[in-house]
C-alpha cells in the first residue's frame, strides 16, 4: 500500500502551478500589448501619417515634366527653310546629391557654358570675358547650394557641343532636357518678313514682328505636363509620355516669297543704299495678276538670330508699318481717276498750265519750276508736272476725288499675314490747297504696300488684288495643307481705263526725266516720285525720298517692282537714284522670271 505524499510536497507542487500560470498571463498580456502597439503604430502611420508620407515619397520619386512640341517652320514658295528648329539642351541640376564643393563644381562648369552666353560673343575684352565667368560662376554656385532642393535649372538653352563637353565631368547630379530653338539657315535673309522670337512677361516663346508675331497662333508649339517615376538620379524610370509631340507641334509656313529673288532684291537694295548714301531704303516685288509678294527687301536690317544686338527701330517692316508722302508716283492714280470718269482724256489740254498756281498765300510750283501752256495730260503724267494734276483733280471735283482715294485703297489695311498692317490716315480735309497737293502726292499719307496695291490695280486690267504673303499652311501632324488662294479686292477702273493709263506710263518710263536709263530690252510701264519730307509742320527741302514704280510688261505684267531710297545724299532726285536701281533689278528680274525680251538691244 502507496504512502500519501506529504503536506509540505503537496503544497510546493500547487505554488510551482500557480507560478506558471501567473507567467503565462504576463506573457499572453504583454504580447497583446505589443500587437496592439503595432496596430497602432500600423495606424498612425498609414492612416493618420499616410497623406504627408505619400507627398514625400512623390517628391522624391517623381518629376513634373512638361512637353512641348516644336513651333511650326517658315518657308519659301519652293520649299527653301527660311527658319527651321535646332535642338538644344536645357541643364538641370539635383541639389541634393551635390557632394562636392558647389563653388568649385559651378566654377568648372561656366568655364563650360560661358561661350554659350549671347554676352559672351559680344565681349570686346578679356577682362569682360573674366567678369562674366566670375558672374556665371556665382549664379550656379548659388543653384548647387541648396541641399534641400531636388531640381533646379542650371541653363535653359545649350549647343550639342556644351552638352558633350559638360558630360565629360561626370557630374553625376546634372542632367539635360532636350529643347528646340529657332534657327536660320538663310541666315538673315527676309528678316523683316519672319521676325523673331522672343520672350513674354512669364518667360515662355513668343512671336514678334513679321509672321512670327502675326501668326503667333498658327506657328506656336501646344505643350501638356505629366508626372514620371524616377530614381534617386532622377532618371526616368516610368510614367506616360504624354501626348504625341508631333501633335504639339505648330503649324508650318510656306510664303509666297522666291528664295532667288528675295535675295536679289536684297543684294540689291544693300548696293543701291551704299551707291546713293541713303539712310534706309525698300524694294518690293509683286505679282500683279495675284497680288503675291516675290521678294521684300528693307534697310536697315537685322539678324533674326541675334536680334537683340540690333537697334529695335530696324525689327519693323516700314513697307506695312511706315506712312510717307508718295509725291509724284501717286500721279498715275489721280490720272486713271481722271480718265475713268471722263472728265479727261490723254490727249486733254490743260488751260492753267502756263505757270504757278496760287491759292491765298499758298503759291504751287512744278518740281523744276519750268511750265507749258496747254500741255497735255499725256505729256503732264510725263514731265511729271504737278499743275497739271491739279487742273485734273479740279475736274474731278472733291466727292469723286475721295471716292477713287477710297476705291485705290488710301487709309485701308491691307489685309496681310504681318504684323503691324492696320488703317493709316484719310484725308479729313479737302480744301482748294488739300486737292491740290494731294493731287500729285503731297499732302497725302501711305504705305510702301498701299501704293503698290493701289497701282498693281492698273497693272492688272483695273482689278486690285490682296496682297498676299502667306501661301499655304500645313499641319505637320497630319500633312493637310490649307491653300491660300489669290483675293480680289475689288475693280478699281474699267479695263479700258487700266490700258490707256498703262499707256501712257509707258509713254512717262521711255519719255519721262528718268528716259536716259530706260531699258533697251523690255518695254516697261513706270513712273518715278521724289517727295519731301515733312518735319514739324513743314517741309524739309534737303530731305527728300526717292522712288520709281513700275511694271513689265506692260500688257500681261508679270510683275510689280517698287524701289524707294529714303534721304539719299548723292542726289535727291529719283530718275538719278532710285530709277537706276530699279533698271538694274528689273533687268535681273527679266532674267529670274524668263520674261522674253520685247525687242533687241540697239
Amino acid at each position: 500500500m502507496q504512502k500519501p505524499q506529504s503536506r509540505l510536497k503537496r503544497n510546493f507542487t500547487s505554488s510551482k502551478k500557480r507560478h506558471t500560470a501567473g507567467r503565462e498571463v504576463i506573457f499572453l498580456i504583454a504580447l497583446y500589448l505589443g500587437i496592439g502597439s503595432i496596430f497602432i503604430r500600423l495606424f498612425y502611420w498609414q492612416i493618420v501619417k499616410g497623406a504627408a508620407l505619400e507627398q514625400v515619397a512623390d517628391e522624391q520619386y517623381q518629376r513634373t515634366v512638361t512637353h512641348t512640341g516644336q513651333r511650326g517652320s517658315i518657308f519659301t514658295s519652293e520649299g527653301f527653310s527660311l527658319v527651321q528648329n535646332k535642338k538644344v539642351y536645357r541643364v538641370f541640376a539635383h541639389p541634393h546629391l551635390v557632394t562636392d564643393n558647389p563653388q568649385t563644381t559651378a566654377e568648372n562648369i561656366a568655364k563650360v557654358l560661358l561661350p554659350e552666353l549671347p554676352e559672351y560673343a559680344t565681349a570686346t575684352s578679356s577682362a569682360l570675358q573674366e567678369e562674366l565667368l566670375k558672374s556665371l560662376a556665382a549664379e550656379y554656385a548659388l543653384k548647387l547650394s541648396k541641399p534641400n532642393t531636388r531640381w533646379i535649372n542650371i541653363q535653359s538653352s545649350i549647343s550639342e557641343n556644351a552638352k558633350v563637353a559638360l558630360e565629360k565631368l561626370q557630374l553625376a547630379y546634372i542632367g539635360f532636357d532636350p529643347l528646340y530653338r529657332r534657327d536660320y539657315p538663310e541666315a538673315s535673309l527676309a528678316a523683316n518678313l519672319v521676325g523673331f522670337v522672343g520672350k513674354d512677361s512669364a518667360g515662355a516663346d513668343i512671336g514678334y514682328f513679321g509672321l512670327e508675331g502675326a501668326l503667333e497662333n498658327e506657328l506656336k508649339a501646344r505643350e501638356n505636363t505629366n508626372n514620371i517615376l524616377t530614381d534617386a538620379l532622377g532618371v526616368q524610370l516610368s510614367g506616360d509620355t504624354g501626348e504625341s509631340t508631333l501633335a504639339l507641334n505648330g503649324r508650318n509656313i510656306y510664303t509666297t516669297i522666291r528664295r532667288d529673288v528675295q535675295f536679289l532684291a536684297e543684294q540689291q537694295l544693300k548696293k543701291g543704299v551704299e551707291k546713293y548714301g541713303a539712310k534706309s531704303g525698300e524694294i518690293i516685288i509683286m505679282e500683279p495678276s495675284t497680288g503675291k509678294i516675290l521678294g521684300l527687301a528693307v534697310a536697315p536690317s537685322f539678324d533674326p538670330d541675334t536680334f537683340y544686338t540690333f537697334d529695335s527701330s530696324s525689327y519693323k517692316n516700314p513697307s506695312v508699318t511706315s506712312v510717307y508722302e508718295p509725291g509724284s508716283t501717286f500721279k498715275t492714280l489721280t490720272v486713271a481717276a481722271g480718265i475713268d470718269t471722263g472728265v479727261i482724256s490723254a490727249n486733254t489740254q490743260c488751260p492753267s498750265c502756263a505757270g504757278p498756281r496760287v491759292f491765298g498765300k499758298y503759291t504751287i510750283r512744278t518740281w523744276n519750276d519750268e511750265y507749258h501752256p496747254n500741255i497735255t495730260i499725256e505729256e503732264g503724267l510725263a514731265k511729271s508736272d504737278n499743275t497739271a494734276m491739279i487742273f485734273i483733280a479740279e475736274q474731278l471735283g472733291k466727292e469723286r476725288f475721295e471716292n477713287y482715294l477710297r476705291l485705290f485703297g488710301v487709309g485701308e489695311p491691307l489685309g496681310i499675314e504681318l504684323q503691324g498692317d492696320t488703317s493709316t490716315p484719310f484725308p479729313t480735309k479737302l480744301g482748294s490747297v488739300e486737292l491740290a497737293t494731294t493731287s500729285f502726292g503731297q499732302g497725302i499719307g501711305m504705305t510702301s504696300l498701299q501704293l503698290m496695291r493701289a497701282i498693281s490695280a492698273i497693272a492688272n486690267h483695273g482689278i486690285m488684288m490682296q496682297p498676299q504673303i502667306v501661301e499655304k499652311v500645313e499641319n505637320p501632324s497630319t500633312g493637310e495643307l490649307l491653300e491660300n488662294p489669290p483675293t480680289e479686292v475689288r475693280r478699281v477702273i474699267s479695263q479700258a481705263t487700266a490700258a490707256e493709263v498703262t499707256r501712257m506710263m509707258v509713254t512717262a518710263a521711255s519719255r519721262g526725266e528718268a528716259q536716259w536709263i530706260a531699258s533697251k530690252t523690255h518695254n516697261v510701264a513706270g513712273k518715278t516720285g521724289t517727295s519731301q519730307v515733312a518735319e514739324n509742320g513743314t517741309y524739309n527741302p534737303n530731305k527728300t525720298i526717292a522712288s520709281f514704280i513700275g511694271f513689265s510688261p506692260p500688257e500681261e505684267a508679270r510683275f510689280i517692282l517698287l524701289v524707294k531710297l529714303t534721304e539719299p545724299s548723292s542726289s535727291p532726285w529719283a530718275a538719278e537714284t532710285a530709277a537706276p536701281l530699279w533698271y538694274d533689278t528689273a533687268e535681273k528680274l527679266f532674267l529670274l522670271l524668263n520674261i522674253t525680251p520685247d525687242h533687241q538691244e540697239k
